[in-house]
């Protein structure tokens, strides 16, 4: 019979799939190593096990231990099937921009996780990587496993991951592409590859907010790159002693707009579900063409499973909010279609400014339109109630029409762009929309920028 033992015998030996589409116009054949068939659906089940087994054989991980980790959701689910297995307890720290997905599946398979800020220092106690080291500390039996600076993550890749592309490629590849966290992938794939052919090419991905680039190409770490990215599970905010930058030969940065755009690409016209970094990738394969020649063998590495953002780039509604989706924009309509649905917030000329202020407020808004019984006849914003104040501190109690100023404009629906334009200027913030039903809505200069691409 043919079986294994238990889970973690099915890690590794995953397939290399051509890609057919995305890449028409990259001359040379590409090749992607889909980590998804992994039991954990991701990359990091290879280094996971190999740190947890390290750390057995040298005695860091005592039986019936917790093992405690900083994850952005795939280590751990590595982890995970790892403590399963073994024995062990597990806490997850992971940062809130993370998706949801990752955060339950980590519940799902018996982790405990810690959910922290992501916009804060590295060493700020808040921080994933200062909880984590807090946590370690202070729970009995732990084990902190580190997987940034722990050197058995690139070992794994050296061992596993190397030696399965070289195998798989007959030793034709030519080019390795992947996205650069914790390094270890790039880091122990690279000294594997370029043992065997020294002139290999290695080629990181890197996102915008990250580090990387710059520091591989100056020598410099420049806190001014370090910025909040909606992009999971590449770059980063401090160098990983994972990271061995003498192996890599270049980085290309890909923003998070192109890395999810991509990541349903893959979906929809290559059948390959992959995750987040994957869409980071195959952007950074097409950004790199002019490095390729028809002969070359490029393989890139797509790292975790769709499954996991289905919340996220997958998600219509999620990708229209931060303006990822490329829809064609001409019209009053296509600019409020977020809000189209929603009644239109107004206030009456005999309500007080007080009634005005906690519409805006409850409501999250900048400007109101003012109405009596025969229609609109007046508007509000913010930058009048600022002046007002200054000027009279009883304005709260006064009427609205006491301090209201021009009504907005109105437009219909099928109003174009540039006449609307026309009409929202430095003294006049909106203007109304005439709906089909004969309802109104409300375009601000908040919406046209939201459409910005």
């Amino acid at each position: 019979m043919n079986y294994c033992n238990n889970i973690l015998e099915t890690i590794g030996n995953t397939p290399l799939v051509k890609i057919n589409q995305i890449t028409k116009e990259i001359p040379a054949l590409v090749l992607a190593k889909v980590e998804t068939f992994n039991p954990g659906n991701s990359v990091k089940d290879r280094m996971a096990i190999k740190m947890i087994e390290d750390a057995e054989a040298d005695g860091r991980l005592q039986p019936g231990g917790t093992i405690i980790e900083g994850t952005s959701g795939n280590t751990g689910m590595g982890l995970a099937l790892g403590a399963i297995i073994k024995g062990y307890k597990l806490i997850c720290v992971i940062s809130d921009k993370q998706s949801k997905e990752k955060m339950d599946i980590l519940r799902a398979v018996g982790a405990k996780v810690v959910v922290c800020p992501t916009d804060v220092e590295p060493d700020d106690p808040r921080s994933y990587y200062s909880v984590s080291k807090r946590l370690a500390e202070e729970t009995p039996n732990a084990w902190y496993v580190n997987q940034y600076d722990n050197p058995s993550n690139a070992i794994a890749h050296y061992e596993q991951t190397g030696p399965e592309i070289w195998e798989q490629t007959e030793g034709k590849i030519t080019h390795f592409v992947v996205g650069v966290g914790t390094g270890g992938t790039i880091s122990g794939v690279a000294k594997y590859l370029k043992e065997k052919k020294p002139n290999i090419k290695i080629w990181g991905v890197d996102t915008y907010g990250s580090v990387f680039k710059k520091y591989h190409e100056t020598g410099i770490f420049d806190e001014n790159e370090i910025y909040s990215y909606i992009t999971e599970g590449i770059g980063e905010d401090i160098l990983p002693k994972n990271v061995d930058f003498s192996l890599i030969d270049g980085f290309t940065k890909v923003t998070d707009k192109d890395a999810a755009v991509y990541t349903r690409r893959i979906a929809k016209e290559e059948g390959i579900f992959v995750g987040n970094s994957a869409g980071s990738a195959i952007k950074g394969v097409l950004q790199l063409k002019d490095e390729f020649k028809p002969d070359d063998v490029v393989v890139v590495l797509f790292h975790d499973h769709g499954s996991r953002y289905v919340g996220k780039m997958f998600n219509d509604d999620w990708m229209r909010e931060r303006g990822f989706l490329d829809e064609e924009i001409t019209t009053a309509a296509d600019l409020i279609k977020d809000h189209i649905e929603l009644p239109l917030v107004t206030v009456k000329t005999e309500e007080l400014v007080s009634h005005a202020i906690d519409r805006m407020k409850k409501y999250e808004i900048s400007q109101i339109p003012v109405v009596d019984v025969n229609g609109f006849v007046g508007s509000l914003d913010e930058a009048q109630l600022f002046r007002a104040f200054f000027e009279d501190k009883d304005l709260a109690d006064k009427p609205t029409k006491s301090l209201m100023g021009k009504p907005f404009p109105i437009v219909k629906a099928n109003a174009p762009i540039e006449e609307i334009s026309k009409l929202i200027d430095k003294d006049n913030n909106a203007v109304l929309v005439e709906l089909e039903n004969g309802k109104h809505q409300i375009l601000t200069k908040h919406d046209i920028i939201k459409a910005i691409r």
